[in-house]
């Protein structure tokens, strides 16, 4: 017994580690937790781009299809001269939810602006489980889904996936994987887009 305390005792934080990194792999909230703080430092984050004038650009969401909470189809053209926020997430992805409480503080500072629309595009396949976590967790942010396919330009079939669209419905940042969206840089640069 004495040598099993030793042993113990000469390596606690082997065992500590061990256990954490357990707890690690099998809770998807303490994934989520840990992506977030890698996440918080800015480190995975992508920028909005300059807009780049090129001879037929088409507009992103021509083609997108997407319906709300209700089942109603959400009109392309209501997105028409707006700042679109798209994220596309599932409740099942570890990094959609490290990322997510970034993007509940992104959607508070905006929702409230005319211009700036978020589609936060819900890809479980059963909705009821996204609809459960965002109600589990407090989350506001409107609940859409796909109602048709959605084109290859925005979603290529990785979670998490952003993009925001300006004014002009041009892709100025596509980001696959988790990100920090409630950075003061962030903001500004969706300022801008507003002006």
């Amino acid at each position: 017994m004495d040598n099993l305390k030793k042993w113990v005792m000469s390596n606690l934080s082997t065992l500590l580690l061990t256990v954490l990194f357990i707890i690690i792999l099998v809770n998807p909230d303490a994934k989520a937790w840990l992506m977030r703080q890698v996440a918080s430092t800015g480190i995975l984050n992508s920028s909005i781009s300059e807009s780049v004038e090129k001879p037929g650009n088409t507009v992103a969401y021509t083609g997108l299809m997407l319906k709300n909470e209700d089942g109603t189809i959400i009109d392309p053209s209501d997105l028409k001269n707006k700042v679109v926020f798209i994220n596309f997430w599932a409740s099942w992805c570890p990094p959609c939810r490290a990322e997510f409480p970034s993007i509940e503080k992104l959607y508070n500072r905006y929702k409230t602006h005319p211009n700036i629309i978020f589609l936060t595009i819900n890809l479980d396949d059963n909705p009821d489980l996204g609809k459960a976590y965002l109600k589990e967790k407090g989350f506001t942010v409107p609940f859409i889904t796909p109602a048709g396919s959605i084109p290859g330009e925005i979603y290529n079939g990785s979670l998490p996936t952003t993009v925001v669209l300006d004014k002009k419905g041009e892709i100025r940042l596509h980001h696959t994987g988790v990100a920090d969206y409630s950075k003061d840089s962030f903001y500004q640069q969706i300022d801008s887009l507003l002006k």
